[in-house]
């Protein structure tokens, strides 16, 4: 009987490794318009993948070069993306690469601002210990606020505390693209960087 369960158990966990795969090649990089403005609807989801595929690798530089995004979504039937650029020569080297990809910059809105504190933010906040019993802390950074994840929050859950939105949660899963590999994976005393909320 305990061998049936072991293998019960075993065929699950494969089965679970399975699901969890195809759901890491269905999620990519920047699948999901995020930050106010941002919509749901079939055009708008439609445009904005056209975009992405178009600016993609304006997007593969900023996430390793760890641009903090605040949004990225389509706006007047254009890509509009709202950042923030750890120095100027990674802003440069963005604004090269929208060049690159459409030279006339007649379907992209960039506002890419700078902020040496921006990937100095995300360094400090993530050797910052946790607080005791579980308690969330916030400090507050030139950048935005560091964030510790307590048990039962969700990326939506903390959204919603700073953004008075919880389907803003991509906004911060995009700030700690360094320290989170999926929005629906974080666990407690992570340390997040809350980016500010421009949009108000």
């Amino acid at each position: 009987m305990l061998g049936v369960k072991r293998s019960l158990v075993c065929t699950v966990e494969n089965e679970v490794e399975n699901l969890q795969r195809k759901v890491d090649k269905k999620m990519g990089i920047f699948d999901k318009m995020f930050g106010r403005g941002a919509s749901e609807d079939e055009k708008s989801q439609k445009r904005f993948e056209e975009l992405r595929n178009k600016y993609q690798s304006v997007l593969n530089l900023a996430d390793q070069q760890h641009v903090q995004f605040n949004n990225l979504h389509v706006e007047d039937n254009k890509l509009f993306i709202r950042a923030v650029a750890p120095s100027q020569d990674v802003a440069n080297k963005l604004w090269d690469q929208i060049k690159l990809a459409n030279p006339s910059l007649d379907d992209i809105t960039a506002d890419i601002t700078v902020s040496p504190s921006a990937a100095q933010s995300a360094v400090t906040a993530g050797g910052q210990s946790a607080p005791q019993g579980g308690a969330s802390r916030s400090v507050e950074t030139q950048q935005g606020q560091s964030y510790t994840v307590k048990s039962g929050d969700t990326l939506s859950k903390i959204s919603r505390q700073f953004y008075g939105n919880a389907n803003e949660y991509m906004r911060i899963f995009y700030a700690n693209r360094d320290k989170l590999k999926d929005p629906d994976k974080i666990q407690a005393g992570q340390q997040l960087v809350i980016p500010p909320d421009t949009d108000r």
